[in-house]
């Protein structure tokens, strides 16, 4: 797997990226405060930032002063008073605290909840301006409140953050200094709130440690848009040193060819990402059989299938998917006939359509067959309620049921909300699929009606069509017909794999392992077997012949049906270097897994 081939890689990144980027050292701060009333608070300080998180009433603004006003119409504030008491504190933050113009403007114009309490105490029925400038001159407020409100923290928040007997914006300088570094770098002030809330430890760093860390990012090979979207949803990305996974990620997407700033195109500052997740996301559908090609066109159709959950819509169908009876090839071999289920909105249809099932009482391996036989109609389109399809059927719970062991694909498609599926023209279909099964059954010999016809119904996975194409994929490569019906009937399972699969374990076969094609009528069982067991054991005896140690042409039930323990007793150990290859040999089969 491509994630191996970058391992070195990624390993001496991160030890560079780790010495350019300087640690922050805790910020000792002492300060002897001495509150005589909330309007004056002097202070000699030198602060620590981590021990100012309690909020001290006497300085909120909600005890600076008295309410003039306990009209129940106080709050209603008329359009003119709150634009004169927005330009009234502009004023008093930028020319009597010297706030910078910007600073002041948009803490003026993005506190609304502050400045309504503010105006709570004053008379604003007339000349707001001059009688809030008044008020302000005598009754300092805490800087903090408007200060967090205006960085997207909601008023019910601020008692959490508010620091402790500090008023004013100026007695944290430390603090400041990194909301000027994340705003310069181009941050949306709007987005610090939250990047204060989950990573209160950026804006203690020391000057200059925050700039490094962003910079830090650049040099990874992302545009500067990318780190801000990046930054704002994951702010722990700015806490230690470069973090492993991300890199990793980073540079899964760029062997994907989608580009490292892929991600900053659909990044949302709503979400949080687990790289890790999202990393073994890529690697079980690597696992699964998708290409470069496919993993990149999937993820560039369906963004969402990565970042909403960081992958976990994937495992949870596939878990679903297992707990139906479904065995684990045969999933794999689902994904890749319909790659589209993977996205956010089939997945969730199509697990509806499951839970829809069960609710009529259907059993767990009659689910299994339909959802093989249909998945790709069932993640297409959303079911009405069984009791909705009842009513027009006019049929109750266990008729419903009995309807669909008959003809699941009629009834699905009645069920379904889509409008390319009307009453009239679910009537006029043809039940095909169901037809079809049948059909390529009877052709098979099975006795129509019979209990045997039954249990293969069950054992069969697809649509008639895609069974007489597997069919026809054995028998085009060199099989009798008639030997190809006992193979099926002895192993079933051969038929509920992909076209593609079978093709290539026959051609591995008799190509790579020099097997005539006829060993499959003496143990059809091989084409059930995995691919990389089939690997694993046949390299090993390829080594033994070239050895001398192993007779030639053994059976293949003989390499393939035993016990991992089983053939190291009686193959592996025959020779003396056999142990050390079979290990080389697994540890390899393991480092391609990854």
């Amino acid at each position: 797997m491509f994630m191996n081939r970058i391992h070195k890689r990624v390993s001496k990144m991160i030890a560079q990226l780790n010495n350019l980027v300087l640690y922050a050292k805790p910020v000792v701060h002492e300060r002897t405060t001495s509150v005589q009333n909330p309007s004056f608070v002097c202070i000699d300080f030198r602060r620590f930032s981590s021990s100012r998180l309690t909020h001290h009433p006497k300085a909120s603004l909600s005890d600076s002063a008295q309410v003039v006003t306990t009209s129940p119409f106080a709050n209603r504030v008329s359009r003119t008073a709150r634009n004169e008491g927005q330009e009234a504190l502009f004023d008093y933050l930028h020319c009597t605290r010297s706030f910078g113009f910007t600073d002041a403007e948009h803490i003026s114009k993005n506190s609304p909840k502050f400045l309504e309490n503010l105006l709570s105490k004053i008379d604003s029925e007339k000349e707001v301006a001059r009688t809030l400038s008044r008020f302000l001159r005598y009754n300092p407020i805490n800087e903090f409140e408007p200060f967090f409100e205006s960085l997207g923290l909601s008023p019910s928040e601020l008692p959490l953050f508010l620091p402790r007997h500090l008023m004013y914006l100026s007695d944290d300088p430390v603090m400041f200094e990194n909301f000027q570094a994340l705003c310069d770098y181009g941050i949306p002030r709007s987005n610090i709130g939250r990047m204060y809330k989950e990573a209160r430890e950026i804006f203690g760093y020391d000057y200059g440690v925050l700039a490094s860390k962003l910079q830090a990012f650049e040099y990874l090979g992302l545009s500067k848009g990318t780190v801000v979207k990046l930054v704002s949803c994951c702010p722990l990305l700015l806490i230690g040193g470069v973090n492993n996974e991300f890199v990793k990620f980073l540079e899964q997407l760029k062997c994907l060819g989608l580009g490292m700033d892929w991600i900053g195109g659909y990044a949302s500052d709503n979400s949080t990402y687990n790289w890790n997740r999202m990393l073994d996301t890529m690697d079980f559908l690597d696992h699964v059989g998708y290409t470069k090609e496919q993993m990149c066109s999937l993820f560039e159709r369906n963004p969402a299938l990565l970042l909403e959950g960081s992958g976990k819509n994937v495992y949870v169908l596939f878990g679903r998917l297992l707990k139906l009876g479904l065995e684990m090839n045969e999933v794999y071999s689902l994904f890749m006939q319909y790659p589209q289920v993977l996205s956010v909105k089939c997945t969730r249809y199509l697990l509806q359509a499951i839970d829809y099932l069960i609710e009529v009482g259907m059993a767990t391996d009659e689910i299994a067959d339909v959802v093989a036989n249909d998945m790709e109609f069932l993640s297409s389109s959303r079911l009405k309620r069984p009791n909705t399809v009842c009513r027009e059927l006019k049929v109750g719970r266990d008729g419903l049921l009995q309807i669909i062991r008959e003809d699941p694909s009629k009834v699905l498609r009645l069920a379904s909300k889509s409008k390319a599926a009307t009453s009239k023209q679910v009537v006029s279909r043809v039940p095909c699929n169901h037809l079809e099964k049948t059909s390529f059954l009877l052709r098979l010999g099975y006795a129509e009606n019979s209990e045997e016809m039954m249990k293969a119904l069950k054992k069969f996975r697809g649509r008639g069509d895609q069974l007489q194409e597997r069919f026809d994929c054995l028998v085009e490569a060199g099989l009798d017909c008639n030997v190809v019906m006992n193979i099926i009937k002895q192993a079933p399972m051969v038929l509920n794999q992909s076209k593609d699969v079978i093709v290539k374990k026959i051609s591995c076969l008799t190509n790579c392992l020099g097997y005539p094609l006829e060993s499959l009528e003496a143990f059809p069982a091989y084409l059930c077997y995995d691919m990389d067991r089939i690997n694993l054991r046949f390299s090993m005896y390829m080594w033994l012949r070239e050895k001398r140690a192993a007779k030639p042409m053994l059976s293949l039930s003989t390499l393939l049906a035993c016990s991992d323990a089983r053939f190291a007793r009686y193959y592996v150990n025959i020779h003396p270097e056999g142990p050390a290859m079979w290990e080389s040999l697994r540890n390899q089969k393991k480092l391609s897994a990854k």
